[in-house]
């Protein structure tokens, strides 16, 4: 089954730390998103594969925008 995993809050994105085809496990770091100055690890909400990216550094994301999908 595919997880989302969204922001969750709206900033932007400093590096992606995974590619697609990469397996994670539940709690791996992912992203790393900046938010009101802080830098913000994002984790894995399961484990699975990385079937899709959907933001890349520099990108800017809204609250709940789907950055990756992990299945």
């Amino acid at each position: 089954m595919d997880v989302e995993v969204k922001a969750p809050m709206p900033g932007k994105i400093l590096e992606v730390l995974v590619k697609v085809g990469d397996q994670v496990k539940e709690d791996d770091e992912i992203v790393m998103l900046e938010a009101m100055k802080m830098e913000n690890p994002i984790y894995a909400p399961a484990g699975g594969t990385v079937k899709e990216i959907k933001v890349k550094s520099d990108d800017s994301v809204e609250m709940e925008q789907v950055m990756m999908i992990i299945g």
